[in-house]
C-alpha cells in the first residue's frame, strides 16, 4: 500500500522572501547537524531542465543518520543509516525523491508547489481522482507545538511564537488564527507519497516515514521563520556564495571522516599483525 500525505505549511512571509528563507535554512541546518561521523554529504550539484519544473539545480546528497535510527527500526538496519536523496529544484516547484541504502526497495517522493496564498488552494498537484481520493491533507500551523515521538526525535527548536517578534520586520507574534489576517503570506504545499513494499511490516514503516517526515518540514519551517532576522534583506548571490562555502565546508568534514576511519583501520590491522607475530614467536616449532 502507498501512501499519500499532502502537508500545507503556512508562513509569514512572501512568495520571494520564503525563496532565500528557504535556501538559508537548509544550509545553516546542514551544517548544524553535520559532524565527522553524521550529517549531509553533497556529492553533486548541477544545472538541470525539465519540461514540467522548468530549470533549476539538481542535486545528490547522502544522509548519515545513524543515532537518529529508532531502536525498532534497527532490526532492518543495523548497521549505520544513510539515506540517499536526488532533488530537482526549480522555484517554485521542486521534486525530491528519497532512497534507504538498507532497505532499496523502499522509496520516499515529496514534491513541491509554492503559492502566494494561506493554504486554501485544492489540488495544486494537479492529481487524478484516484490519486485524490488516496491523499490525506494537513494544514500545519508553525505555532503550534508538537510533543509526538518523531518530534522529540527530530526538533530542536524550542520555539514559542506567541511570544516572538522579529527585530528587523516587526511581524509577530503569531497568535491564533494568524494565518487568516497576516499579509504578508504564502504557502508550501508538500505532496509526500510513500512506497514501502515489504510483507509484514510495509504498512507500519510507511506509516512511520510519513510521521518522521512531517516533523523534519515542521522543523524546518519553524527555522524559517525563527531566522528570519538572518536570512531578511539577503540577496540570491550572497545566498548562492554561502551554498559554494557550505559545500566546500561539508566536502572537507567527510574527507577527514574518511581519512581518520581509514587511518584508524590500518592502525588496528597493524596492531592485529605484530599481536599475530608475537603470539607465533612464542609457540614452539
Amino acid at each position: 500500500m502507498v501512501l499519500i500525505r499532502e502537508f500545507r505549511f503556512v508562513l509569514p512571509v512572501s512568495l520571494e522572501e520564503y525563496e532565500i528563507a528557504c535556501l538559508y535554512t537548509i544550509l545553516k541546518m546542514e551544517q548544524q547537524n553535520t559532524t565527522s561521523k553524521e550529517g549531509v554529504e553533497i556529492l553533486q550539484s548541477i544545472p538541470f531542465e525539465d519540461e514540467h519544473l522548468g530549470k533549476g539545480q539538481h542535486t545528490s546528497k547522502v544522509y548519515h543518520l545513524d543515532s537518529k535510527i529508532p531502536p525498532w527500526l534497527r532490526t532492518f538496519a543495523p548497521a549505520a543509516l544513510t539515506l540517499q536523496e536526488e532533488s530537482w529544484s526549480a522555484f517554485p516547484k521542486s521534486k525530491s525523491v528519497v532512497k534507504c541504502s538498507r532497505i532499496k526497495q523502499c522509496s520516499m517522493t515529496i514534491e513541491t508547489v509554492n503559492k502566494a496564498d494561506n493554504g486554501c488552494t485544492e489540488n495544486v498537484h494537479g492529481l487524478s481522482k484516484e490519486l485524490l481520493s488516496q491523499r490525506k491533507v494537513e494544514i500545519i500551523d508553525i505555532a503550534a507545538v508538537s510533543c509526538n515521538y518523531w518530534s522529540k526525535i527530530i526538533g530542536t527548536a524550542k520555539l514559542d511564537f506567541s511570544m516572538f517578534i522579529s527585530q528587523k520586520t516587526q511581524r509577530g507574534p503569531l497568535s491564533k488564527g494568524w494565518q487568516e489576517t497576516c499579509n504578508p503570506v504564502m504557502t508550501s504545499y508538500k505532496l509526500v507519497t510513500m512506497d514501502a513494499p515489504i510483507w509484514g511490516i510495509g504498512g507500519h514503516l510507511e506509516e512511520a516515514m510519513i510521521a518522521s517526515e512531517k516533523a523534519l518540514l515542521s522543523e524546518f519551517h519553524k527555522l524559517c521563520f525563527a531566522w528570519i532576522d538572518e536570512w531578511f534583506g539577503m540577496t540570491m548571490g550572497q545566498i548562492m556564495e554561502m551554498e559554494k562555502q557550505n559545500n566546500l565546508l561539508l566536502q572537507k568534514t567527510f574527507q577527514k571522516s574518511f581519512s581518520t576511519s581509514k587511518q584508524d583501520a590500518q592502525t588496528k590491522s597493524k596492531h592485529e599483525t605484530q599481536k599475530i607475530v608475537d603470539v607465533s614467536s612464542i609457540v614452539p616449532v
